[in-house]
């Protein structure tokens, strides 16, 4: 069993002791910290706050919980039911609530589910306020409603009002979609993405749609995290049907991840570059990713005369503190997660479809040319266990010494930037590990500059 308790939400497997997942007692208790800091801290007059959920199989149960917790705060609940991640989001500011609850565990597998925090403007809170939520969390003092103050209950979809509001954005073409008479497969792991999809393809006037795993019944058909080792079956539908391009979401649809029309994987990295390409053409600006995503960004970004791009330390919620310092027309990060300020300030597979659909159309060319036509990169995942004892903290600083001669940055581990490549280095906040992050124009550029680099840790650690 497990527990996670960070700043962007509550996160745990199902079953188990009280303290051991996210069981009904861990759920009331986290839900009933998170309107005590809404009571204290959001003054903008309403008392309603926004709850959606993903398909998951624990989803009705934890529902029902934190609903019935909201209620005895004193809250009132707008209930929207199976609703993506940015529908819920977006919910919030539409109804202007005081905050929202998404029922998610995102990309983890079914017995996992967690509670993401929303504030008032439907966005995730940050560092500060998450903490203070996880302390509230642990004195246990809350102050439930008298009966007559018990909250209420209402059930609304927003899942229309959510692909009405992509349509309106002002980039999203779709007239050439319609003219260019797309053929889409998508797969949806049976989740909310199976509601949602279907319905706005046909909006944006895709009439011919190959569906894979859209019973939104929780029953994830393969690991529902959007990776090529986990896409195998639509890379064969694919190859099998006339489909110009694929679509993939993760249970809570805020990760996208595409396939050409030859079956390859357009990779995660490049959701956002080949989007913020449409965006930069149309409407010149800044752009902001992670530390950890590809340079393919940055690369692109500089195409465009005055437009300039930004790292931000890794977590959407920093991603938007930078974006919204440096007035970004678009941004996101390497995992298919792309955030849209003309939308709302979160990551959004809806919107992501819809802007890559009118590049598509806009560009006529087929999807593999489209990605081939980027910078191409390639990123290694590797890690340094340590034992317990050792200051990582002090490794980390001798690192960023040791390579000062270079591009360095600290805002989130240790990131240098080398003039055709990069390591990333994040200290891990539950074991002992420093984790290696690299990009290269090949793998085994990557390899090579990642192992370099954990071989001066090892060095340090002795």
């Amino acid at each position: 069993m497990a527990l996670i308790k960070s700043i962007s939400g509550i996160r745990g497997t199902m079953g188990g002791k009280v303290g051991e997942g996210l069981n009904p007692l861990d759920t009331v208790k986290f839900v009933s910290a998170y309107a005590s800091f809404i009571r204290e801290n959001v003054k903008n007059g309403s008392n309603t706050i926004v709850v959606g959920r993903d398909a998951r199989i624990s989803g009705k149960m934890m529902e029902q919980l934190v609903i019935g917790t909201l209620m005895g705060m004193g809250f009132d609940v707008v209930n929207i039911g199976l609703a993506t991640t940015p529908t819920t989001e977006l919910a919030v500011a539409m109804e202007q609530a005081c905050g929202g609850i998404i029922l998610t565990a995102s990309h983890n597998p079914k017995q996992w589910n967690a509670l993401k925090l929303l504030n008032d403007k439907g966005e995730f809170l940050n560092a500060k306020e998450g903490e203070e939520v996880l302390q509230l969390a642990e004195a246990e003092d809350f102050n439930y409603a008298h009966i007559d103050h018990i909250g209420k209950v209402t059930e609304k979809d927003y899942t229309d009002r959510h692909i009405q509001a992509v349509l309106d954005l002002s980039l999203v073409d779709v007239e050439s979609i319609k003219a260019a008479d797309f053929e889409v497969s998508i797969d949806c792991v049976n989740s909310v993405g199976g509601i949602v999809l279907p319905k706005l393809l046909k909006a944006l006037g895709v009439n011919k749609i190959n569906e894979l795993y859209c019973t939104p019944n929780g029953e994830f058909p393969h690991n529902p995290e959007p990776l090529p080792e986990h896409l195998k079956d639509i890379s064969v539908m694919m190859k099998t049907t006339s489909s110009d391009v694929g679509f993939v979401v993760d249970p809570d649809v805020d990760r996208l991840a595409i396939i050409c029309e030859n079956g390859d994987m357009f990779g995660e990295e490049y959701t956002l570059v080949a989007v913020a390409d449409y965006v930069l053409k149309h409407t010149p600006g800044n752009t902001v990713s992670n530390l950890s995503s590809s340079r393919a960004l940055r690369d692109v970004t500089r195409k465009y005369e005055g437009c300039e791009y930004y790292a931000a330390a890794v977590g959407e919620v920093n991603v938007t503190t930078k974006m919204k310092d440096v007035d970004a027309v678009i941004g996101g990060e390497g995992n298919g997660g792309i955030i849209y300020p003309d939308s709302h300030y979160g990551r959004d597979a809806l919107v992501g479809i819809a802007l890559f659909l009118s590049h598509l159309a806009f560009e006529k060319k087929k999807v593999s040319e489209i990605r081939a036509s980027y910078p191409q990169y390639y990123i290694a995942k590797q890690k340094v266990e340590l034992t317990p004892s050792i200051d990582v903290d002090a490794i980390l600083n001798a690192v960023k010494e040791k390579y000062s001669q270079y591009d360095v940055t600290d805002i989130d581990g240790v990131k240098i930037d080398f003039p055709d490549k990069w390591v990333h280095l994040r200290k891990s906040n539950t074991e002992p590990i420093i984790r290696v992050y690299s990009e290269a124009h090949s793998m085994k550029e990557a390899e090579e500059i990642g192992g370099e680099v954990m071989a001066v840790i090892k060095e340090l650690a002795k």
